[in-house]
């Protein structure tokens, strides 16, 4: 019996390390295991074949029935938009005199979620060349997965700002890592647009950065984005947050490494999908 509530306390000793401890916030308890969990179930269903309807599988689930589509570029901006407008207004407000007074991570978080969909919008309108459509449906509940998640993590961290602090600080290792995240997805995006040229639909083998040896670095890239986030935040919900991307940027890799090798005779089948030489 002793050894056991011993080993609770060295587990919780563990967590107050990394992570504030739990706001009373119901909601945001709540909300940790439901991110977490619809997240690694969409990287599941990646895995069985069953898509998110954009990019190269924006054609994949057509078994269903009067499926209203709109243009790619218009479909990642309204993706991107409303979780970007919370985020900058959220930044925004914290230097009016009458905001409630926020502690520094506030302004790191609400300040890099609005640069990282900024990023995104940007890389929308004058990166990304598009070559088909989106399904309306996967781009509304898209927009809606971005601005939930956002709220969240900003409202978690508003209640932390009265809690100790964690026993180590990560934040300024979350902004290295969200700087280095953001910079290699964008580079990789960017060799991606090279890829075809105006007019040009068809598909080719990325070339440049790791995609000499994985097929979506621009994933892992943002999968260390959002590891940056959670050592900014340090809160259960960014933690549970950018485990649940990580579970569902796995599943989507691996989905895009079997496409290209179901498409093109010439892939490299010594290219991963996500993890050089792992995975």
């Amino acid at each position: 019996m002793t050894d056991t509530i011993t080993g609770k306390v060295s587990e919780e000793k563990m967590f107050v390390r990394f992570v504030f401890p739990p706001p009373s916030s119901v909601v945001v308890t709540a909300m940790s295991v439901v991110s977490f969990a619809s997240m690694a179930n969409a990287g599941l269903s990646e895995l069985r074949g069953k898509h998110m309807e954009y990019s190269k599988f924006w054609q994949q689930n057509q078994g269903r029935n009067k499926v209203v589509v709109v243009d790619s570029r218009r479909g990642m901006i309204v993706c991107y938009t409303p979780a970007f407008l919370a985020a900058a207004s959220l930044l925004a407000s914290s230097f009016l005199p009458t905001f409630p007074h926020e502690n520094f991570r506030f302004f790191l978080l609400t300040f890099a979620l609005s640069i990282h969909f900024f990023k995104r919008i940007f890389e929308v309108i004058f990166i990304h060349k598009y070559s088909g459509g989106m399904a309306l449906d996967a781009s509304i509940l898209i927009s809606l997965s971005y601005l939930i998640s956002t709220a969240t993590m900003i409202y978690a961290q508003h209640l932390s700002r009265h809690l100790p602090e964690p026993l180590m600080d990560l934040k300024y290792a979350g902004i290295a890592l969200f700087f280095v995240g953001i910079l290699g997805n964008f580079y990789h995006h960017y060799q991606l647009s090279k890829l075809r040229k105006e007019g040009e639909r068809e598909y080719k083998i990325p070339k440049g950065g790791l995609f000499n040896l994985v097929v979506c670095p621009h994933y892992l890239f943002e999968i260390l984005g959002f590891i940056g986030f959670s050592f900014i935040s340090q809160t259960l919900y960014a933690f549970s947050l950018a485990a649940g991307t990580t579970f569902y940027l796995m599943g989507r890799s691996y989905s895009t490494r079997r496409w290209y090798i179901s498409k093109l005779e010439n892939f490299p089948t010594h290219v991963k999908a996500l993890i050089p030489y792992i995975f």
